[in-house]
């Protein structure tokens, strides 16, 4: 791969990350002069990657070009897996989706045939979609554990003996296949699209059948020494001798993650509490009772409000704990937990003023995120982009737009 090419990679990157640019803007993003990035991107109109988007506003003087990315000539597969649901979408480079998301139950823990039955299912996700493959520029995965993301590994699921799981994916999907922790990646959608775009230090919490944290400090994630930084899930907050699945008890996750607040709602509606929960609660499949509870709370059910509450209390606590340590511009409540919406942010808001320096917490902002449940989805698109480097050299030369970059 000739620096040309690990050029236009940066290009296409900057592009996606930014939306439309011009020349000089682009120029500043990727170190590079305005000639030789005026050259770069007359390379890349002529591969049809890039177009003109008309002219920039200006205060006098000639209005500047402006460029964008053909949303119809790249496209990434995205993978977003929790420990018993995966969704997979082929996304543009808007972040739209080409078909409908698909979604599927497959439990990770104790589960061998997972990466096979993963694999099979994004072939088919490219297959249904009729987008020729090689537009596809790679495919990024986020899911829960621990993961090395140099290596490819995840060594709390999907465990494999002669090849890492991205060895394996790349061969089977014959394109450039990154993992990475779910948390991460929704922080990494939250700081380029959501709530934590333009912010320097935030903190964005992962509520979902754990609680993950993502970091991001000094507008980059951070991961920590060995990759594994963010177990927010697993601090130890209660004297509830309940075992969590780290293997401890009194974890956060065990009074506060999705399976805490079905349990509990289970148990309210045993007592004999008031509740428009059907009948047929719980349904067995948790995502579905998930959803269950959000749409009594949109309703105004007084139970299940009081149950997010108390729920949104106990993550504030933990969250006061975090901005003693971290001292973030912002927190953000994201992940399939922030279907719930503003329920959260009150209790959580109580919490933080209660158990908060005041100094320290009244100069951090307490957002729920608006990607919600989508922000693994673009954060998984997000990682492959962030690669974009590695995928030009992966796959050779971007002279021919009918091959990937």
């Amino acid at each position: 791969m000739g620096k040309r090419d690990y050029y236009k990679g940066l290009v296409l990157k900057e592009f996606y990350f930014s939306g439309k640019l011009s020349c000089a803007d682009l120029s500043l993003k990727i170190d590079k002069s305005v000639p030789l990035t005026m050259t770069i991107l007359n390379e890349l109109i002529a591969e049809d990657y890039v177009v003109e988007s008309g002219f920039a506003p200006s205060s006098g003087g000639r209005k500047p070009l402006i460029y964008a990315l053909r949303p119809d000539t790249i496209y990434i597969l995205s993978v977003a897996m929790d420990q018993l649901v995966t969704r997979i979408s082929l996304m543009d480079s808007e972040n739209n989706h080409v078909i409908p998301i698909q979604h599927f139950e497959l439990p990770l823990a104790n589960n061998p045939d997972a990466v096979s039955v993963l694999a099979r299912r994004m072939k088919e996700v490219i297959k249904k979609s009729g987008i020729d493959q090689k537009k596809v520029v790679g495919a990024g995965i986020g899911m829960p554990g621990f993961i090395d993301v140099k290596k490819g590994v995840n060594y709390s699921f999907m465990e494999m003996k002669e090849r890492t799981i991205t060895e394996y994916l790349s061969e089977e999907l014959a394109m450039p296949v990154y993992i990475d922790n779910d948390s991460s990646l929704i922080a990494l959608a939250e700081l380029h699209f959501g709530a934590a775009r333009q912010k320097r230090n935030a903190m964005v919490i992962n509520v979902g059948w754990g609680i993950g944290l993502g970091m991001i400090l000094n507008r980059e994630l951070f991961r920590g020494h060995n990759g594994f930084a963010g177990e927010f899930s697993h601090i130890p907050m209660f004297n509830n001798n309940k075992l969590c699945s780290c293997g401890k008890s009194g974890c956060l996750e065990t009074e506060a993650s999705l399976l805490a607040v079905i349990d509990k709602a289970v148990a309210g509606i045993k007592s004999g509490r008031t509740t428009s929960l059907s009948t047929g609660f719980p349904s067995g499949h948790p995502g579905q009772d998930w959803d269950t509870i959000v749409h009594a709370a949109q309703r105004g059910d007084r139970f299940v409000i009081e149950l997010l509450s108390e729920i949104g209390y106990d993550i504030g606590r933990a969250v006061a704990i975090l901005i003693h340590l971290m001292n973030p511009e912002i927190v953000v409540l994201s992940g399939r937990g922030a279907l719930a919406g503003k329920v959260w942010q009150a209790p959580i808001q109580q919490a933080l003023n209660e158990h908060s320096i005041p100094r320290l917490a009244v100069n951090t902002t307490l957002n729920i995120s608006t990607l919600g449940y989508n922000a693994e989805l673009i954060g998984s698109a997000a990682l492959v982009m962030d690669n974009n480097s590695k995928v030009v050299e992966a796959t050779g030369t971007t002279a021919n737009p009918t091959h990937s970059l």
